[in-house]
């Protein structure tokens, strides 16, 4: 879905009148956080929102991913599948698998670690464990109370913050923020905005850690696009911050195209695109989650990659360091 403009806007009167279906959703998504998950065994670290929407989980999954191999684990992925038409269990194969059936986010993880995909997400705690994993990281499912989570970090856009910080459909929250803050053990802030300062000063009172963390465009993309003027399109939860970091990356951004998130692209508007950077002699780039659902649309597009890089990376291996050891402790027990 394409989120609403009053989500992020000042009080509005389609925000007052969806309040009691806010109320009501919230009721219902905070007493389903108390429910009682499976003990999957191994440590469970979660990477979840606030929010409906992207701020940046995928980048924050592949940056935990590169620390737990750095400290000797072996780190396998369980999502949902968002978009995907298969309910597994499934352990993705790019080589096999297609965006229309896991999900265009298990499909890009999967070029880079083991990725599991289950519809019911304990369903897939088996098969990760049969492929060795000794940690899951759960790419979303923060307010999926079905399994038992050893940490939950949530990511927080500092340009967006929580929107208006109403519960949907009234805004972008999937639950009321009060039990989200309770159950949240780290807050991670990409960028160095202002929006979220009220959360992370609501979570440093609770002696819980906040890090701040900044996305890296890839060189290589970089080096590949300057000088030419590019057409940028994107279908992710906020289009808006990809073309801000091309053009802060010293790319010139000379059309732009947003579309909704997980947006499944039809060959004719590939082609739309296509012509219209022939037209105006414009480089075609996208993100890397888009690339995953333009597989079998090959064209010449760039994906222009970004990774997630930490001000404090020590403070974030010792919190990693600190919960794996608590967590084999808990289970060992």
């Amino acid at each position: 879905m394409r989120e609403p403009g009053f989500w992020h806007g000042p009080a509005s009167l389609n925000s007052h009148l969806l309040k009691p279906l806010g109320a009501l959703y919230g009721a219902i998504a905070a007493r389903r956080l108390q429910r009682r998950g499976l003990n999957a065994g191994i440590p469970v670290l979660c990477v979840g929102n606030y929010h409906v929407g992207g701020a940046g989980k995928t980048p924050t999954v592949l940056a935990l991913a590169r620390l737990m191999r750095e400290l000797g684990e072996t780190p396998v992925v369980l999502s949902r599948g968002y978009g995907g038409k298969l309910r597994g269990p499934v352990k993705v194969d790019p080589d096999r698998h297609a965006a229309s059936d896991v999900g265009d986010e298990p499909l890009m993880l999967a070029g880079h670690l083991p990725v599991v995909v289950s519809r019911r997400r304990a369903d897939g705690v088996p098969l990760a464990r049969s492929r060795g994993a000794t940690v899951i990281l759960m790419d979303d499912g923060f307010q999926n109370p079905s399994i038992v989570k050893d940490a939950s970090l949530i990511v927080i856009d500092s340009e967006r913050g929580i929107g208006n910080g109403q519960v949907f459909p009234a805004g972008p929250l999937r639950a009321p923020l009060r039990p989200q803050l309770a159950r949240t053990d780290a807050l991670i802030i990409v960028g160095d905005g202002a929006a979220a300062a009220a959360v992370a000063a609501e979570i440093a009172a609770q002696g819980k850690p906040v890090l701040r963390a900044w996305l890296k465009p890839d060189q290589e993309a970089v080096a590949q696009l300057r000088g030419r003027r590019v057409l940028a399109f994107a279908g992710i939860g906020d289009p808006a911050r990809f073309f801000a970091t091309l053009r802060a990356s010293g790319i010139d951004v000379a059309s732009q195209h947003a579309f909704a998130d997980h947006h499944p692209y039809s060959q004719a508007e590939i082609e739309s695109l296509i012509a219209e950077a022939k037209r105006e002699a414009l480089t075609l780039v996208t993100t890397e989650k888009d690339m995953a659902r333009l597989r079998d649309k090959a064209q010449p597009i760039v994906p222009f990659a970004v990774t997630l890089e930490f001000d404090e990376p020590a403070l974030l291996r010792k919190f990693v360091m600190n919960r794996l050891f608590k967590a084999r402790e808990r289970k060992e027990s």
